[in-house]
């Protein structure tokens, strides 16, 4: 059996600052990203009541109705919140799958001898949320989601497998649009007439598959109660690093702090030597908020330099100017660094010497031993802004 933690407007319950925030406001998140599609985000259930919903043209919404407030995004404190609630899963043994926030999937059966039965199970994975949460269970992800937006109150919705296919039947075809390889098939099966999954699994996996192609196939099998094996995530050591920027606002400025939290996170001994394969850069703004981006390499990377070409594209991302610049580990990659062409093996021989002989005086003396100075804001009359100590890679 698998189960559905599904936490309703979260990302705008954490930038509101409570759920108790919510009571009877028309509130909405604006959009993420500023010189974006100017849409709203989440909204609340009063805001929904004038028949907002979440990609709604602002004008649109403002126009429904003239009290929406609309809220900030905090992307940041969203990420922070929603890890407090995977680790909470976590430590009552649970192993976790979260492809977006508010919405966490976990096999249950091997829980049974840990909590005693599946009833015992959720009661545990409610306790340690400490927040409301609608929980679902069923044979398969997308059972166990369709549970979990029908439960009502604080009582778990758990089907069978029998169950599961009547309740597939009268869902909306809207529960597509909650899974990526899905959502585009929304609207045009709306233009086609097609409101529920049982309307759509009678047109035919032969009929899905000529108008919509692989993902015509895969609906069908969601529809049908077929759907792909859980993938918990792995457990990974966090690491981070952070600097605080000021009032530097320039590109340069914003690269060289880059660099020294590259060269810092890369110099850290809980890293062992394994190479970084998604890494997360955010930055607090000034004038309050967040901005938060995941980048994940082309390949798993343990060479800062080109860490640094590839992370410092994304600073153009940001929405306004930033006060302090963090960057941490998502995941790793193998051990090692990157193959090498052959003409260059002198030179990655020396730097492998060097490298060896930093390892040695630092062993000697200490972590602090070898360090380099990078010059951060040359003009600052604060000496400590001029120049930044790094370890050196």
């Amino acid at each position: 059996m698998i189960v559905c933690v599904y936490i309703p407007r979260f990302a705008l319950t954490v930038a509101a600052g409570g759920a108790q925030a919510l009571a009877g406001k028309a509130l909405a998140l604006a959009p993420p990203v500023a010189g974006g599609e100017l849409r709203v985000g989440e909204v609340s259930g009063a805001a929904e009541a004038h028949g907002i919903a979440a990609g709604m043209a602002i004008g649109e919404a403002l126009a429904r109705c003239p009290e929406l407030e609309l809220i900030a995004v905090d992307p940041l404190a969203a990420a922070t919140a929603w890890e407090s609630a995977l680790c909470a899963l976590e430590g009552i043994g649970a192993a976790v799958e979260s492809t977006q926030e508010g919405v966490a999937y976990f096999e249950a059966d091997g829980l049974r001898g840990l909590h005693g039965s599946d009833a015992d199970t959720l009661a545990a994975a409610r306790r340690v949320l400490g927040r409301p949460a609608k929980i679902g269970a069923g044979p398969t992800r997308f059972c166990a989601l369709a549970a979990a937006l029908a439960s009502r109150g604080r009582r778990a919705k758990i089907v069978n497998a029998h169950g599961s296919h009547a309740m597939l039947t009268a869902t909306s075809i809207d529960l597509l649009g909650r899974r990526e390889e899905t959502t585009m098939l929304v609207e045009p099966l709306r233009r086609l007439g097609v409101r529920t999954l049982g309307e759509l699994r009678g047109l035919g996996a032969a009929a899905m598959s000529d108008r919509f192609g692989d993902p015509g196939i895969f609906a069908y099998g969601l529809a049908a109660g077929a759907d792909t094996p859980l993938a918990p995530r792995t457990l990974e050591d966090a690491l981070s690093e952070s600097l605080h920027v000021g009032d530097a606002s320039s590109g340069t400025m914003l690269a060289r702090v880059l660099g020294v939290l590259v060269d810092r996170l890369l110099a850290r001994p809980q890293r062992r030597g394994r190479t970084l394969r998604a890494v997360v850069l955010s930055a607090g703004l000034d004038g309050g908020g967040t901005w938060r981006e995941q980048v994940v390499f082309r390949e798993a990377l343990g060479d800062g330099e080109r860490m640094r070409l590839a992370l410092s594209t994304r600073l153009a991302l940001l929405p306004a100017p930033a006060q302090t610049l963090r960057l941490e580990v998502e995941r790793f990659g193998p051990a090692g660094g990157e193959q090498q062409a052959l003409l260059e093996r002198d030179i990655q021989a020396r730097r492998e010497r060097l490298r060896e002989a930093v390892q040695q005086v630092r062993s000697v003396a200490g972590p602090d031993a070898a360090l380099r100075a990078v010059c951060i804001d040359p003009d600052s009359r604060v000496p400590e802004r001029r120049v930044v100590l790094t370890p050196l890679p």
